[in-house]
């Protein structure tokens, strides 16, 4: 995501919070409009989404989703009510996470949330662990799909094994899988992809993907034919690198993916106490709690 992109949607989110007993919070009808979402009754699903999220993070939904009611005024004069939700920055968090990732809002949130600091080189650092984190997710989900495509064309886990080993070949002009491994010093039984950069991750997706889409349309089956696809298309992807000035086997490994995971998972525990509780929420819990009782 480009730094102006970062620079803009950084000020827009910062314009909307608002503090109460210490708690920073945002109002939900901000958060649709800063998010990207024309509908209201859209918006609801994706917090209705983010609310059993809490829940199955053992945290109280009402600390953190707040229900309100706010007068707006109409076109003819006069004001009416409309219902409306205070949410901490967990809540927050927690709406980007369920909602469209396709969306630049959406990616900007996620991190802009995540963080305990308001500082954009921060953020902007962040928005590129979480790019990293999806285009992995990207590549094993589109890798699944072949496998279980060409699957049903003859070929077993050995020859799809094959097929990924020669295409991560031409991906790196010459370089086997297991070349690569040694130059990156990855584990042996650890997936080259979770040391590589966003670019070569992104890279070898676009070719996957292209695998995958030509295998159908064009009905290959068996090893041999559905392997000279796949090895062109790396051949292919390889060749527009060049052409930007990337060598993808001379790039330098990255920080292995899996830690990552563990700290993002690690930094979602604690945001939900650092963000704090609304206390209109608690109060309103409690009264809850004592009428079951």
């Amino acid at each position: 995501m480009r730094s102006d992109i970062v620079k803009r949607l950084h000020k827009n989110f910062e314009d909307y919070v608002h503090v109460k007993d210490g708690v920073e919070f945002w109002f939900a009808r901000d958060l649709q409009t800063l998010l990207g979402y024309a509908e209201w009754r859209n918006f609801i699903r994706v917090i209705e989404k983010a609310q059993e999220s809490c829940k199955n993070s053992n945290h109280a939904i009402l600390d953190h989703f707040v229900d309100v009611n706010k007068s707006i005024p109409v076109p003819k004069g006069g004001e009416r009510e409309i219902e409306d939700i205070m949410l901490t920055r967990y809540a927050c968090y927690l709406v980007a996470q369920n909602g469209d990732p396709r969306k630049e809002e959406i990616a900007f949130a996620q991190s802009y949330f995540a963080v305990q600091t308001r500082k954009q080189e921060i953020i902007e650092e962040h928005i590129q662990l979480g790019e990293r984190l999806r285009a992995r997710k990207q590549l094993k989900d589109s890798e699944t799909a072949l496998s279980r495509n060409i699957y049903e064309r003859g070929v077993d886990d050995k020859g799809f094994a094959n097929i990924r080993s020669k295409g991560d070949k031409a991906l790196f002009g010459g370089f086997t899988t297991r070349d690569m491994k040694q130059k990156m010093d990855v584990p042996e039984k650890r997936p080259l992809a979770d040391f590589l950069p966003t670019v070569t991750i992104t890279a070898k997706n676009l070719a996957t993907e292209i695998t995958n889409f030509n295998v159908e349309k064009r009905d290959l089956h068996g090893e041999d034919p559905i392997t000279e696809e796949h090895v062109q298309n790396n051949e292919d992807i390889r060749e527009l690198l060049l052409k930007r000035g990337i060598k993808p086997e001379t790039l330098p490994p990255e920080e292995d993916l899996k830690k990552l995971e563990r700290r993002v998972k690690l930094q979602e525990d604690h945001l939900a106490e650092k963000s704090g509780r609304i206390s209109g929420g608690s109060e309103k819990r409690e009264r809850m709690e004592e009428q079951d009782d």
